[in-house]
């Protein structure tokens, strides 16, 4: 797929990753469709963007929300005019242990609200809007692609239960999506990012960045810039699908 005014629809658009990602596909001459709840972080992206040769919109929407997602769509296509391909980037942390006990006594356990909140936007809203996505796409006749974002932690990582269920899910989701849409001209991958110098690990006090850095093989953390990479490679290599790509600079949890 040649980038070069193609619209592509990313969740989670108005920071980290996501923003990352549309920057570097602007760059390549996307048309980017920024999904997001928070409409000052998404006017910054499609000024970035546009910076970068670029063009982007914002669409507010909840992705957990079914019919949100749903209008989300119809809208991106009666406002841009197509879709050509979707990033499910947006995803939340409710990071605990499954079981927390001391001397014998429970002291703290995962609830079903901090498993069921992660659950609905980084698994179930990853659903809807891949099927909102090919659902466009197929109506339009249009072929395209679409990525989800794992992450290493699909493996399983001490106190995440609920994302590590939930990315796991989502890559296998794209293989599945893979085999069920290439009838139709659609490809599906996912990339399954490690430790990544967002701005909420920036956040991070130093000593916690440099114990974390001292883990990878590559001895530093990735750049969002460095998954946007990945993402355009994905897109413009028709003969990529089904496969996750692992960018976490050689560590394994």
């Amino acid at each position: 797929m040649n980038l070069q005014d193609k619209i592509i629809a990313i969740t989670g658009g108005g920071q980290g990753l996501g923003r990352s990602m549309a920057v570097s596909l602007a760059g390549k001459g996307a048309k980017l469709a920024l999904i997001d709840l928070d409409q000052d972080r998404i006017d910054e992206t499609i000024s970035l963007c546009r910076e970068a040769g670029g063009d982007a919109m914002a669409f507010v929407a909840n992705i957990a929300d079914e019919d949100q997602v749903i209008a989300a769509f119809d809208n991106i296509v009666r406002d841009m005019g197509n879709l050509h391909g979707l990033i499910n980037n947006a995803g939340i942390l409710r990071d605990g242990l499954m079981v927390k006990a001391k001397d014998g006594e429970i002291t703290k356990r995962m609830s079903l609200s901090e498993w069921q909140a992660v659950i609905d936007v980084n698994l179930t809203g990853v659903f809807l809007c891949g099927r909102e996505a090919a659902t466009k796409m197929i109506e339009l006749g249009t072929k395209g692609c679409i990525i989800n974002i794992s992450s290493v932690s699909k493996a399983g990582n001490l106190g995440q239960t609920n994302y590590s269920a939930a990315k796991a899910g989502v890559a296998a989701m794209a293989v599945t999506w893979a085999k069920e849409l290439s009838r139709y001209g659609i490809r599906a991958a996912s990339i399954a990012p490690g430790f990544i110098a967002t701005e909420m690990v920036a956040s991070m006090k130093p000593e916690a960045l440099e114990k974390m850095a001292s883990q990878i093989p590559l001895g530093r953390l990735g750049e969002p810039a460095e998954i946007g990479l990945t993402a355009a490679y994905i897109f413009e290599n028709d003969y990529f699908t089904g496969r996750t790509i692992e960018m976490d600079g050689g560590i394994r949890l």
